[in-house]
């Protein structure tokens, strides 16, 4: 108890992240490009490319919300939320992912909506959390189309073919398991206190599959979601003619895909340093230097996070949220999840002793006085 207590400690994560991004920054600036190389890389920058990037990205965001809408729509009851709710709970997800550790904007998010919804217990909160997770599911057919495309058409690094394949792989199978689950519906919503933890998950996630029980919807939905990826496409290619990279789609396809691999696992805030050269070293294959890659890396990541960030900062002040809140509701969250895990575990124990209690009665009994 006392060793969990204590790696829940805030100044422990908070050395620890601390460590992680000095060990990062040491690691770039010692193993990374020629800096030198990386700045003259700058001066041939169009920034009227760079502002029309920011703008498609913005049309991204727009696309993918609606798409959360959709998923949203068939999973709670009316009266529906409102798409600028919705809107403002996803930006403030962009945010938290590019702030928070684990991805915990997708709680953020969730936590965000859940404030404009009428009071209907823990039952609307989980089912808002398996809308999330379906949501994320809608990224595969997109995913799935942007990786055969990619490996028909593009330079692709032996490296680089066998983690997009992995990454296609393992997209496919989920989404299989994603059809399945939503095959079997359960129309009582369900309730974070009424299932052990993998049984609650399930019915979560199951919960917020109901739109792929609906076929017009559904469709509607990876529609959005795959104008999305095209538009965010679209983005990476803009920022390539910024840097006069002469290369083509399929190149952006490339680098839209790595980007996405190499902050799957945020080892530290943005994964900045592994990103750029995961952009980079695929680059070179179509001519580009190191150096540039990196460069136009860096662009690439200001351009994704700048709207993310400053649409969910705009976002936390419509909403009356400030960031410390922002960051209350994550860990509400998770110690909301720990303190439930706690009671189950409780449960569980106390209903072992009640197993064992008659028993021991009996043998009390049986003992001659």
């Amino acid at each position: 108890m006392r060793l969990a207590r204590w790696s829940r400690s805030p100044w422990l994560r908070g050395g620890v992240a601390l460590a992680l991004v000095v060990s990062a920054v040491l690691a770039i600036w010692w193993r990374g490009p020629d800096w030198g190389a990386v700045w003259d890389a700058f001066d041939s920058v169009s920034w009227r490319w760079v502002i029309l990037a920011l703008f498609v990205n913005f049309l991204s965001i727009v696309a993918r919300s609606i798409a959360w809408k959709l998923t949203i729509d068939q999973a709670l009851p009316e009266p529906h939320p409102r798409y600028g709710h919705i809107f403002s709970a996803f930006c403030v997800g962009l945010l938290g992912n590019a702030v928070l550790p684990a991805r915990a904007g997708e709680l953020a998010r969730v936590a965000v909506l859940r404030r404009r919804l009428p009071d209907h217990g823990d039952g609307t909160s989980a089912t808002l959390v398996g809308t999330v997770f379906a949501h994320r599911l809608f990224d595969l057919p997109a995913v799935a189309l942007l990786v055969v495309y990619v490996l028909l058409t593009a330079k692709i690094p032996d490296w680089a073919v066998t983690s997009l394949v992995i990454f296609g792989l393992v997209g496919a199978a989920f989404l299989a398991v994603a059809l399945l689950s939503a095959r079997r519906h359960d129309h009582r919503v369900p309730s974070l206190d009424d299932a052990g933890t993998v049984r609650r998950v399930v019915a979560m996630a199951r919960q917020g599959l109901g739109v792929l029980r609906a076929p017009l919807p559904a469709a509607l939905a990876v529609l959005f979601q795959l104008l999305g990826w095209v538009l965010q496409l679209l983005a990476v290619w803009t920022v390539m003619e910024a840097f006069d990279l002469d290369a083509p789609l399929s190149a952006a396809g490339v680098v839209l895909l790595l980007m996405n691999v190499a902050t799957i696992f945020p080892l530290w805030p943005g994964n900045v340093g592994l990103m750029q050269a995961a952009v980079a070293l695929p680059l070179r294959n179509y001519g580009v230097p190191y150096a540039t890659g990196f460069a136009y890396g860096l662009v690439l990541q200001a351009v994704e996070m700048s709207v993310g960030v400053g649409l969910g900062l705009l976002a936390l002040a419509r909403e009356g949220i400030s960031f410390a809140m922002l960051r209350r509701m994550e860990s509400d969250a998770e110690s909301r999840e720990n303190a439930l895990d706690g009671v189950h575990e409780m449960i569980d124990d106390l209903g072992d002793e009640a197993e064992h209690e008659p028993e021991a009665a009996r043998e009390s009994a049986a003992v001659p006085r």
